[in-house]
């Protein structure tokens, strides 16, 4: 193993920390500043419908069949190997297959969008259902042409330039914060107006970076064109990751919906408001390990297991620091929501505690899952994933209708599925950094 290579590796990933810190933190707070105005220019319960909305478009990604982390794997494994002419095969295969994918689904979605009714979904009468289909098919339209180009975000990450990520997300929070504010002040509440804005911030960010990445590697432009050899292993690593995102879109996502059927979508704005909150731990925990995932498949490919266990020790450094930020919020919520939204938007403490929990415990996870995801050592991720998934909604169910708890346990129901993740993904790790010669194919 070169020390150059160590050494640059180490750099690198500090440089993307940096920049990280420097998008991110601006990012995070455009998007703080635009959750009050939106609640002004929409309402308590439009609000609810936007942001349920939103984590119904999110599900789109899901519908890559996880070409887009193979994809991520797949070249930085060829990058590590010094094999680019492969590597822009990978990426020609994925563009081709992902493009394919979304025009199918396009199609499909507006045949099936007039005979949804979309009142029923957001569990309201307030908008008019011709209202709130325009709104979906103008969002799924803007989300199904990012579903395509926001393969960029794997590319970046592939080669290891994830602050540049950061710097689309900027684009996206500051161009939704400004559109809002124009919103507000000059035009009636209208989700679907916010959609068309939303859409286009989403999708320019992303182009944006498209642009930049071709410009910088020109050897890995790719053609529209379907290489068997390649597609077949980037399926082959994509459909764990694949079923990975399945259970984290069941775990993660079905909060709001249920939030929405069982108590209404005006229970789903306190939620949000403190999810938001809480956010700022994951994010600030995310600019530090997110840069690590394709820098460890570079150090697994070189077998160069001290610098992973470094960086490993480094990560549980840092969870004693969040751990100390998550109390430090939970007692500072009240105070600080009533600055941000105002001091006659209420909180429950007790879902502020549960919050806590959730967000503590995904953290943890979050440090293990990364190295296994950059070592392509995703079994134990799958089959934990499995059982979340499976256990979230009953579980959900049980914590309010037989326990009668409140939007609280569905939180609650969502930690308790990720406790077998918690304990059996740092043992995976143990076992996979203890090896002489790890065997992915047996992880």
């Amino acid at each position: 193993m070169s020390e150059n290579v160590t050494v640059e590796r180490t750099n690198n990933y500090l440089r993307q920390v940096k920049g990280s810190v420097l998008y991110k933190g601006a990012a995070v707070a455009a998007s703080f500043l635009v959750i009050p105005i939106m609640i002004s220019y929409l309402g308590v319960v439009q609000f609810g419908v936007w942001s349920t909305l939103l984590t119904i478009m999110s599900w789109v990604v899901f519908f890559d069949l996880g070409v887009g982390n193979g994809l991520r794997n797949k070249v930085a494994e060829s990058l590590a190997k010094d094999q680019p002419d492969e590597a822009r095969s990978y990426i020609s295969s994925a563009y081709s297959l992902i493009g394919l994918i979304a025009i199918g689904l396009w199609v499909g979605f507006f045949f099936i969008s007039y005979s949804v009714s979309w009142q029923s979904v957001f569990n309201t009468a307030v908008l008019a259902e011709e209202d709130l289909r325009y709104a979906v098919q103008v969002a799924a339209s803007f989300v199904l042409v990012n579903f395509w180009v926001g393969l960029i975000i794997a590319l970046l990450g592939a080669v290891q330039k994830s602050a540049l990520i950061s710097l689309g997300q900027l684009f996206t929070n500051a161009f939704a914060l400004l559109v809002t504010y124009l919103l507000y002040y000059f035009t009636a509440g209208s989700i679907g107006k916010l959609a068309w804005m939303y859409g286009a911030g989403l999708l320019g960010g992303n182009l944006l970076l498209t642009s930049w990445f071709y410009r910088k590697y020109k050897y890995l432009v790719p053609s529209l064109s379907f290489q068997r050899e390649h597609l077949t292993p980037l399926l082959s690593v994509g459909i764990r990751f694949f079923i990975i995102q399945l259970a984290v879109l069941v775990v993660f996502t079905t909060d709001k919906i249920l939030i929405t059927q069982l108590f209404g979508p005006e229970h789903v704005t306190e939620y949000e408001v403190i999810f938001k909150l809480f956010s700022v731990i994951t994010f600030l925990h995310t600019l530090i390990s997110s840069p690590l995932w394709s820098a460890y498949t570079d150090a697994f490919h070189r077998k160069d297991n001290a610098w992973i266990v470094k960086m490993l020790g480094n990560q549980l450094k840092l969870y004693a620091v969040v751990i100390v930020g998550i109390v430090c919020l939970i007692f500072l919520t009240r105070f600080v929501v009533g600055i941000w939204i105002g001091h006659d938007f209420t909180v429950s403490l007790s879902l502020v505690v549960f919050v806590a929990m959730f967000v503590a415990v995904t953290t943890w996870n979050n440090i293990f899952a990364i190295m296994l995801n950059g070592a392509g050592a995703v079994n134990v991720q799958l089959y934990t994933a499995l059982v979340a998934m499976i256990l979230n909604i009953p579980l959900a169910l049980l914590m309010v209708k037989i326990f009668g708890m409140g939007v609280e346990g569905i939180v609650l129901a969502a930690t308790l599925s990720l406790l077998f993740s918690a304990v059996l993904l740092p043992l995976q790790v143990f076992r996979l950094t203890r090896a002489e010669s790890p065997d992915v194919s047996m992880a």
